[in-house]
């Protein structure tokens, strides 16, 4: 099987440095990525800021394969938007790996040859077969001695509805609920004098509540409820002054200032379980009975959850809370661990039953939210080691984590990827901002 690539599912931060672990250690890679460019997924939060500094957010092995085509690394001291991430490292790293990163190829499948999951006669012998979708429909299939996937939790957001499946209606009213923040550009138009609910607990819905209360401060007829599952207590806002990745720690302060100023109307306890549709607006009702003002829009920042249907003929062994690998997942549990306090991990805790298939990056966390993008870089140079047969190097830990205060919210996810696929810490998924404008009480 040495004849065939490691697949590479996902051009990514984590994917392309999977290639180029993979590249540095003599193997093939081949990056199979769904957008048109290196980090698709990073460029829909372009707008926004990381928690990470540039020290945090470059591979040390992308960062080697760069440095004789004149490329700089940026600034260490200095945080990045997504775009300036995207377009500063990513895309010179996909340019850098050429023809071994091809685009426009949703990966559909992943199979043994020959054998779907039950059979058991030489399944360790057989390459792996991945199906993979065009942007034009057509469907084609190759093989891989080893298959990584990195293709993050991006496009699989959680429900608003609060047992992990959408509210009744949810789906009626996908033209009013959506499950992104809005960018800066379009929040005028889209939000102000309007009335918006911002559904979630975690980064995203920290970053999307103070850009509406900065609106709302300056176009008094808008409106902002925040709909939490849990209670208000001082743990609802983060570390604060405690975190140590200071940003983060202003992100949630402000959000309880935007509260106390009244620009933000907290409804604590809310478990959506209806959207009613009234004409251009929705009503969310809770399991309780409650029910909101009609508002014309809905965020669901809740979190996002693996895809794992493309993978269902393969051997996983996923944690059954988490949906993570269950070697891992004691390890990233966000009621008991932090950034910084999950300890660097590789392959031991990331092996399947199916032998050379490996999920690495934000998809490796399954719903758990405290992702670092170094983390992610360890996972895959580990994984590469292992590909090489350098057994003692996948298993040598080579990287040393801060403890990086609280991570997430009170569970999951209002708890989870509400701090998020790209991690809360600088992970492909999880983006936030660090600078917004002075919010003061609303007066009048």
């Amino acid at each position: 099987m040495s004849d065939f690539p490691v697949v590479v599912v996902g051009a990514g931060p984590v994917g392309l440095a999977a290639a180029t672990e993979l590249l540095e250690r003599g193997l093939t890679p081949l990056v199979l990525e769904s957008g048109a460019v290196a980090g698709a997924a990073v460029r829909q939060w372009g707008h926004v800021r990381l928690f990470s500094r540039w020290a945090e957010l470059v591979a040390p092995a992308a960062a080697r394969l760069l440095a004789p085509t004149g490329w700089q690394h940026p600034a260490h001291a200095d945080y990045p938007t997504g775009d300036d991430w995207a377009k500063g490292y990513l895309e010179p790293l996909a340019a850098v790996l050429g023809e071994r990163v091809r685009f426009g190829a949703t990966v559909i499948g992943v199979t043994r040859r020959g054998r779907d999951r039950i059979v058991d006669a030489g399944r360790d012998t057989e390459p792996f077969v991945v199906h993979t979708r065009a942007a034009d429909g057509t469907e084609s299939r190759l093989l891989a001695s080893a298959v990584i996937d990195a293709s993050g939790t991006w496009t699989t957001p959680n429900p608003a509805g609060a047992d992990g499946l959408p509210a009744a209606g949810e789906r009626a009213a996908a033209d009013r609920v959506t499950y992104r923040g809005t960018a800066p550009e379009r929040l005028r138009e889209q939000h102000a004098g309007r009335h918006t609910v911002v559904v979630g607990n975690g980064h995203s819905a920290f970053t999307a509540l103070i850009d509406l209360a900065v609106l709302a401060e300056r176009e008094p007829d808008t409106r902002v409820s925040w709909v939490l599952r849990r209670g208000v207590t001082d743990s609802t806002f983060g570390g604060g002054d405690a975190d140590q990745l200071p940003a983060r720690g202003r992100l949630g302060q402000r959000v309880k200032d935007a509260v106390a100023a009244g620009h933000i109307t907290a409804v604590p306890g809310f478990r959506t379980e209806t959207v009613e549709g009234h004409g251009e607006a929705v009503v969310l009702v809770a399991d309780d009975g409650r029910r909101l003002a009609p508002a014309e829009s809905v965020l669901v920042l809740t979190g996002f959850r693996p895809d794992l249907s493309w993978l269902s003929e393969v051997r996983l062994d996923l944690d059954p809370v988490l949906q993570a690998p269950v070697a891992l997942a004691p390890l990233i549990d966000p009621n008991v661990h932090s950034c910084g306090t999950v300890y660097p991990h590789g392959v031991a805790e990331l092996s399947h039953p199916e032998p050379k298939l490996f999920l690495a990056g934000m998809k490796s966390y399954g719903r758990a939210p405290t992702f670092l993008a170094m983390t992610g870089y360890e996972q895959v140079r580990s994984i590469a080691a292992e590909l090489a047969g350098d057994h003692e190097g996948a298993r040598r830990v080579e990287l040393s984590l801060p403890e990086t205060g609280v991570c997430g919210g009170s569970g999951l996810y209002d708890s989870a990827e509400d701090a998020a696929e790209g991690g809360c810490c600088g992970g492909p998924a999880e983006p936030e901002l660090l600078a917004l404008p002075a919010i003061g009480a609303r007066t009048g």
